[in-house]
This record gives C-alpha cells, sequence and structure tokens, in this order.
C-alpha cells in the first residue's frame, strides 16, 4: 500500500516525444498534457499530479497479488483503517440474513457510510441486508483478476459523490490495458481442514488506433469451514474445551434432544427428557435442562463458488469523440450450514394425547397435564440454505473534448437477484403441531417416527430479494480561466437515479410458521437527483485550494446540500501540507424505511416489571423476548462533519512518510434501541404487548416488543493515519519497506437515556473496537526472485460488557505473518508459492459467544498456503 505518487515525470517524457513527432510543437505539448490529465479520485477535475489535498491512498495489482488473498474481503480484512462493521462470508449461519455477501466499514462507522464506486461509478446495494437494515455493497462482485488498483479515499466525500461517503470512498480501478493473453491459476489449502480454494481467470484484450477492448474470466471455489474443524470452536461447551479458565460458559444449546418437558402452564417447571427409549445423554444433561452441542456442524466460512465476466471497451469515432461500455456479471452459490432447527416452547402436547409421555404414570405430576417442549428437530436433519445469485452491471456512454474541456454522459444499469433457499432441516410449526396433535410424531421417542411423519413436518423455505439501480450522469470540467499561478479549475455535473428493493420470503415465514431462522421482508424505491460543482484554485505556486459543492433532492425524505473545501500547500519540494472540512450524509437505506415485520429474539430486562414486581419469572435479568422490527417512513439522513489535517515528508530520495489526523461528528444516526425502548415505554400497549396477570400492580408477562429504526443516536471518532516507506539497495538485492498504522484517539457511539440525556454506549478500546491497527510489509527484488512479507497487528480490547467479570482478561491483540516468492525466470511465466498466517496463530480468545473467538475481527482460517502460476501470451 502507499500514497499515490506524482506523474510529474510521465508527463514531461510525453511532451517531449510529443515536441519530436509533431510539426507543431504548441499543439503536441497541449495534446501530451491533455491524454496525461486524469480524474483522481476525490475529485472530478482532471490533473496531471495524482497528489490532491484529499489523503488518498492506492493498493496497485501487485500489493494485492503479494498479500496472497483470493477476493478484495481478504484484502479490506487487512487495512489498518478497516474497523468494526467490516463483515465477510465468515461467520454466515442459518441464522443470517446476509449469506454470502461481504463489506468493509472505514474507520468502523458502517458498511453503509463507506462508499463503494467501481471505475468512479456507484454500484447497486445487495438486495438482503446485513443484520437486517445495512444495505451494503457485496463486494464479492469484483473478482481480483480484473483490478488495476484500488484507491482508498480517506475522508468524507459527500460533496462529490453523494450519499454514503460519510467514513470515506473505496474506488475499484478496472483493468483496461490489456495487450494479449494473461492466463492465471492458484490453488491453496488450510493446515487445519476445510477452506480449500481454487481460483482461475483468464484475461485478454487488444487495441488498435481507434478501439480497445479487454475481457476478464474469473472462477472462484472455496471448501467450507465448520466451527468443529477448529479446537478452539470445536464445542459450544467452552468449559470442557478451557478446564482450568474459572469464566468460561457452557454455551451449549438449552433447545435439546431429544429435549427438555415442560408444563405447558409453567415452562419454568420442566425436566430433561429421561423417559422411554430415546432419552437425552448423560452428558447433555445440565440442572433441569436437556443441553445441545449445535457447534460441531455450523458454518463458520461457508463454501462459495463464484464465476465472473467483465467487458471493458472503446471506440473512437473521431478525434474529440469516444463511445464506451463497461459490462460485468456473475453468478455465485454459497450453501450455510447450522445444527437442527431450535424450538422453544413453541410446540405444545396435550394431556390426553396417545404420546403422551407420563400416560402411564399416575402418580407423576405431568399425568395428564398439557406440555410444552424444548427440542432440537435433529431428526429431519442439520439445517442447511444455499443461496444463489446473480449480479449485472452494463455502461454505456460518451466522452470528448469541447475545446479545452474534458466531457462525459453515461447510463448507467445494475440488477442484482439473489434467491436463498432453506433445503434441509427446517419444519414447518403448523403442520408440525398437527403431527403432534393427531399422534402421527412423536417428539418424545424420535426412534418411533416414520418417514412419512418426518416429511409432512419438514418444508423448503424461500426468500427472493432483488436490487436495481438506474442511473444518468454526466459532466464537464476544464480550465475557466488562467490565473497568476496557474488554471483555474471547474468541474459541473448532474446525476438522476432510480433504485428498488425487494426482499420477500415465502408465505410461510409471513405467517409465523416457520422457526429455526430469520428472514426479513423489505420493499421500497426512490428517486434522486444530484447537481454539483468544483473549483481548483492555484491561490499559490505552492497552494491550491479545492471547493466542492452538490444539491441532492430525494423522492422519499427531502434535499440535502454538502459542501467541502479542501487544500494543499507544497512550501517545499519535500514537504506538502493538506487539510479538508465538509459535510456529509447517509440516506435512510430502502431497507431501513421499507422494511416488513421482522422478529428478533434480543437478550433483554424488562426494567418496568421489575421495578413493579421485583424478579418474578427472571424479569430482573436479561433473557430472550421477542422484538417486532419495522422500517420508518419518517426517516430522516445521518449527517456529518468531518475535518482532516496531515503532513506528507519527502525526508530523502527513499524515505518518506506522512501523518493524517481525522475526526468525525455524525448525527441522527439511524439505529434502534430496543432496550430504551422497552423500559420507557414498557406500559404502553402499542409499545409492548403483555399478558394479564392477577398480581396486584404486575403489569405483566411480556409477549412482543414493537419496534422500528429511529434517527436517535451520535457517533464521533478521531485519530491518526500514520505510513512510512523506505527502499534500500544492496548488492543482495532492492529492498522496500512500509509500515501503516491506524490509532484511534477517540471513538463515541451515543445513545438516549430515559431522562433525555445522552449515554455513551461504545467508546475505544471497548469490545471489538482495537485502538490500534498496523501493517508493516517488506519486499525484496534481485534478478528472477522477488519476495514479500507482511506482518498484521490487531490491538487489544475488552471483553464484551455483557459477560465480562472483574479479573477476566481482555481479547488479547493478534499478529499474523503473510509471504509470497515469486519467480520470473521462465518467459512470459510468473511462479508463486506463499502462506496468509504463516504461524497458524489462533485467534485470540474471547468470552461471549460458543465459538471462542471475535468473528468480526479476527478470523478461523489459520495457516493458508497456496501456489499460483501465471503465463502472459
Amino acid at each position: 500500500m502507499k500514497v499515490l505518487p506524482s506523474r510529474k515525470n510521465a508527463l514531461a517524457m510525453s511532451i517531449a516525444a510529443g515536441l519530436l513527432a509533431s510539426q507543431s510543437q504548441l499543439v503536441s505539448a497541449a495534446e501530451a498534457e491533455q491524454i496525461e490529465r486524469i480524474e483522481v479520485t476525490g475529485s472530478h477535475i482532471k490533473r496531471t499530479d495524482m497528489e490532491g489535498p484529499s489523503p488518498l491512498t492506492s493498493i496497485s495489482a501487485e500489493d494485492i497479488a503479494n498479500t496472497g488473498v483470493t477476493d478484495l474481503i481478504g484484502l479490506f480484512t487487512k487495512l489498518p483503517m478497516a474497523g468494526q462493521g467490516t463483515f465477510s462470508t465468515q461467520g454466515n449461519s442459518s441464522d443470517n440474513t446476509s449469506n454470502g455477501g461481504s463489506s468493509v466499514s472505514l474507520r468502523g462507522l458502517g458498511a453503509d457510510s463507506t462508499l463503494i464506486l467501481v471505475n468512479g461509478r456507484r454500484v447497486s446495494v445487495s438486495p438482503f441486508a446485513n443484520n437486517i437494515d445495512t444495505a451494503f455493497v457485496d463486494i464479492n462482485n469484483i473478482p481480483l483478476a480484473a483490478i488495476k488498483r484500488v484507491d482508498i479515499l480517506k475522508d468524507g466525500a459527500s460533496a462529490t459523490y453523494g450519499s454514503d461517503a460519510v467514513a470515506g470512498v473505496i474506488n475499484i480501478v478496472l483493468r483496461d490495458d490489456i495487450e494479449g493473453v494473461e492466463l492465471a491459476g492458484k490453488f491453496g489449502d488450510t493446515a487445519d481442514g476445510g477452506g480449500e480454494e481454487t481460483n482461475i481467470s483468464l484475461v485478454w484484450g487488444n487495441s488498435t488506433a481507434k478501439t480497445s477492448h479487454t475481457f476478464a474470466l474469473d472462477y472462484f471455489d472455496r471448501e467450507e469451514i465448520l466451527y468443529g474443524d477448529r479446537d478452539y470452536s470445536k464445542s459450544a461447551n467452552q468449559v470442557a474445551l478451557r478446564p482450568n479458565d474459572p469464566f468460561a460458559t457452557d454455551f451449549r444449546s438449552s433447545s435439546g434432544f431429544p429435549g427438555t418437558i415442560a408444563l405447558a402452564s409453567d415452562s419454568t417447571n420442566r425436566m430433561p427428557d429421561t423417559f422411554g427409549n430415546d432419552v437425552c445423554a448423560a452428558e447433555d444433561i445440565v440442572g433441569n435442562l436437556c443441553r445441545y452441542d449445535y457447534a460441531p456442524v455450523m458454518t463458520s466460512v461457508p463454501a462459495t463458488e463464484r464465476a465472473s465476466f467483465i467487458y471493458m471497451g472503446k471506440y473512437e469515432i473521431n478525434d474529440r469523440l469516444r463511445a464506451f461500455a463497461e459490462l460485468n456479471g456473475q453468478h455465485s452459490k454459497t450453501t450455510i450450514r447450522g445444527a437442527g432447527s431450535p424450538s422453544f416452547n413453541e410446540l405444545f402436547m396435550a394431556g390426553d394425547n396417545v404420546n403422551h409421555p407420563f400416560a402411564t404414570m399416575p402418580t407423576h405430576e405431568f399425568y395428564q397435564q398439557d406440555l410444552t417442549m424444548r427440542r432440537r428437530m435433529v431428526d429431519i436433519g442439520n439445517r442447511e440454505k444455499r443461496v444463489s445469485s446473480d449480479y449485472y452491471r452494463s455502461i454505456i456512454g460518451l466522452q470528448g473534448e469541447l475545446n479545452d474541456w474534458s466531457w462525459e454522459i453515461a447510463y448507467n444499469y445494475i440488477k442484482s437477484s439473489s434467491t436463498e433457499r432453506g433445503v434441509n432441516g427446517f419444519p414447518n410449526s403448523r403442520r408440525t403441531q398437527e403431527a403432534i396433535d393427531s399422534g402421527l410424531w412423536n417428539p418424545f421417542e424420535p426412534s418411533s417416527n416414520s418417514q412419512e411423519a418426518l416429511d409432512f413436518i419438514e418444508t423448503t423455505t424461500t426468500r427472493i430479494g432483488k436490487s436495481t439501480s438506474k442511473s444518468f450522469d454526466g459532466k464537464i470540467s476544464g480550465s475557466l480561466m488562467e490565473m497568476s499561478h496557474g488554471d483555474l479549475g471547474l468541474a459541473v455535473g448532474f446525476e438522476y437515479r432510480e433504485e428498488s428493493i425487494s426482499d420477500n420470503p415465502d408465505d410461510q415465514f409471513l405467517r409465523g410458521e416457520v422457526f429455526g431462522t430469520e428472514a426479513t421482508q423489505a420493499n421500497g424505491k426512490r428517486d434522486n437527483t444530484a447537481i454539483f460543482a468544483e473549483v481548483a484554485i492555484p491561490v499559490l505556486d505552492t497552494l491550491e485550494v479545492q471547493v466542492a459543492l452538490r444539491h441532492e433532492d430525494y423522492s422519499d425524505f427531502g434535499t440535502t446540500t454538502d459542501p467541502k473545501i479542501a487544500f494543499i500547500w507544497q512550501p517545499t519540494d519535500s514537504l506538502s501540507l493538506r487539510g479538508s472540512y465538509g459535510t456529509a450524509f447517509r440516506a435512510p437505506s430502502l431497507h431501513q424505511i421499507g422494511l416488513g415485520n421482522t422478529d428478533e429474539s434480543p437478550n433483554l430486562v424488562d426494567t418496568v416489571r421489575c421495578a413493579a414486581v421485583g424478579n418474578i419469572n427472571k424479569a430482573c435479568e436479561p433473557q430472550e423476548y421477542t422484538a417486532v422490527l419495522s422500517g420508518n417512513d419518517d426517516l430522516g439522513p445521518e449527517e456529518s462533519k468531518s475535518y482532516n489535517l496531515g503532513l506528507i515528508y519527502e525526508v530523502a530520495d527513499n524515505l518518506d512518510f506522512s501523518i493524517d489526523y481525522y475526526d468525525y461528528d455524525i448525527e441522527n444516526v439511524i439505529t434502534k434501541d430496543t432496550q430504551f425502548k422497552f423500559s420507557t415505554l414498557g406500559n404502553d400497549p402499542s409499545v409492548v404487548e403483555r399478558l394479564p396477570s392477577a398480581i396486584p400492580g404486575d403489569p405483566g408477562e411480556v409477549v412482543r416488543i414493537f419496534d422500528q429504526f429511529e434517527n436517535i443516536g451520535n457517533v464521533t471518532t478521531s485519530g491518526l493515519d500514520i505510513e512510512a516507506n523506505y527502499g534500500l539497495e544492496t548488492d543482495l538485492g532492492d529492498f522496500n519497506f512500509s509500515y501503516v498504522v491506524n490509532y484511534v484517539l477517540s471513538y463515541e457511539d451515543a445513545r438516549p437515556n430515559a431522562d433525555g440525556s445522552m449515554r455513551i454506549d461504545t467508546q475505544e478500546g471497548d469490545f471489538e473496537q482495537p485502538e490500534v491497527r498496523w501493517s508493516l510489509n517488506a519486499a525484496w527484488m534481485k534478478g528472477n526472485w522477488n519476495a514479500s512479507m507482511a506482518i498484521n497487528y490487531i490491538g487489544a480490547f475488552e471483553q464484551d460488557a455483557s459477560v465480562a467479570t472483574e479479573g477476566m482478561s481482555d481479547v488479547d491483540s493478534w499478529t499474523t505473518v503473510d509471504t509470497t516468492v515469486n519467480y520470473i525466470g521462465i518467459e512470459n511465466t510468473t511462479l508463486s508459492i506463499g502462506a496468509t498466517n504463516l504461524f497458524n496463530e489462533e485467534p485470540p480468545f474471547a468470552y461471549h459467544d460458543f465459538m471462542g473467538f471475535v468473528n468480526s475481527t479476527h478470523n478461523s482460517q489459520g495457516r493458508f498456503v497456496y501456489v499460483k502460476a501465471s503465463y502472459k501470451f
């Protein structure tokens, strides 16, 4: 990774070549300069120097190859500036709502606050939101073989690009300069089982005086990794895995097999099923519960298969007019596994049922009593979901020159569709209850049940999503006038965009007849119109000021106008100072506006009932409740202000460093706080539905809580990005070193209290919020050999507050090493061997969940060794 260098030398060479080749030196020099003017991420004004006022980091195709990653999310998770909210397919389970998707969160401000562009244009969001509400661009849609570089703009950029550019912008620049054919293959495997990968790519292109074409085909296949494949996560019973740890927890499910029997009238009066032929295993009985170890069969990293194609072409109509087109498509399949579906007192058996387990025990307290149960539906197998997705993106446009001005117009159409099918292990609760009532299925003697009964209970679930984006944009840029210190640059443009999403489960979900999984329902559409302008002012020979303004009009919530001002000052050839101030916004996602009623199961405390009658039925203790979440038509945008101030210093020809300070203040954050609503409106029947109680003063047992998204949060964060680069030439070869660090000075996520004041819900150093991340990279080159090594560091942070206990250690820091060696001594061929997490460092232990590590911050892949070969012809 490196800050983009100046292109002045390349420009000078082009101008010189033009002088020799032309009869008119002035015309040729102007043409050469025009050819070399490019648009840099963060600005619409074309320039000859890629060092601009905004902090920009670029990762080249070579840099990406040296990391050893096989997809973009593998790259982004290694970025020091990536924080909480970055997510990948890791941790996908049968309960997830975005299976197969991946995205990145700069500064830990959320994947929906990081704008993803491809060749400077927007990409549509996935039809399936992450964690119900987070709209995100699935970066799995772009294969590495097609990427020229990745630009990361590290300040707010809504004035330039509009919504979502709160934390920054990631612009994926595709290859368009291929001559000939490149064929590459890669194979890799993990040291501890699962996760085998195969990647094959073919890229070819050609250009003539009037045309250029680039094609890319890519195939990627990854084997699943189960939690059972890793020693630290092979059981949900962390007490058994860590017998000497006094803080370890047994996370095995209270929904066991064949289960726990309880009275329907009082589910706290319960006992493990130890009656009849099929009984709960002795090792699974804990207190009065039959527990179940779900970890061994759950997906940690799902099986994934992707096939992608990309085409980019240009046609020169005349000397000053060109047509261009981009086409991108992908078909992907993801398989996610989970343990048999759990039921928690949803099923009942009447006291006179033919299969009643105590029918012949007249002295038993459960004799002829209506029963309920906690049981795992292992009878019909473990759960399996299959997600099939198709992604298409097409752009056609014209670009050209009008006198000294460059212009471009384009139409962009994107469609993303996904189908999620539950193909194994999902019961229909209505039919299951009917099977119990009729005696067809006996939940307490599973070995006695016929295949006919199991087929009657099991169902196939379907969820279909679609996301579309249609846009038409245009812009023109050039020199407005010549000033004493250079040209006054101007860019103006417009964009009109229509977006829609639909996410619809089948009727079984809508009727509440499927348990053991989650599904959302969301439908919405919007259009917006934007106009923008930008000027680059050469105040001095050494000082440039950039001013940008963008106005957007949305069909569903109104208008917003965002300015930005930035500068770069170069008092000497070796020193540059830069800074920026701007406002940004994030429009509420269509999922947050159009979400239908969706059930969640949060752990909450019934503070209202606790205050009224004490700890009845554990009202004063955290426990699962059913919360019905819905969208909100009245949402407004999140609004932010950001400041950046940086310094770039070239100490010597082979040594430079940069340091950038950033500060973000985001208001009206769109979120939910169900505990807050539960506590403050717990007596409001329109918010909290309760059962009647005969106890005086008792508000009653909770049935469900109704919640929706609101603009209620504030987030502030500040920190430092530091980067240093050093080159060294020796008899042993050429060496290059780089060090990149992100240090979070402060992070505060504030939420409202009942009295209207604000409380700090999360701050720097808290769970999933490491204060320091860094990467140290070294590269060596000599003759036909080159090699690289990277040391990646993620700092320590506190355990989850819900489990933290005095004496419990923090989640440790994590250091991993990646390395690769390349040989180019065979004509047109590159051979590579490498490893990520070379020393197979286990992720640091965390107490918050069954897997024993924080899968949103660390990963379970372990050592991954690969070989790769590429050939050009």
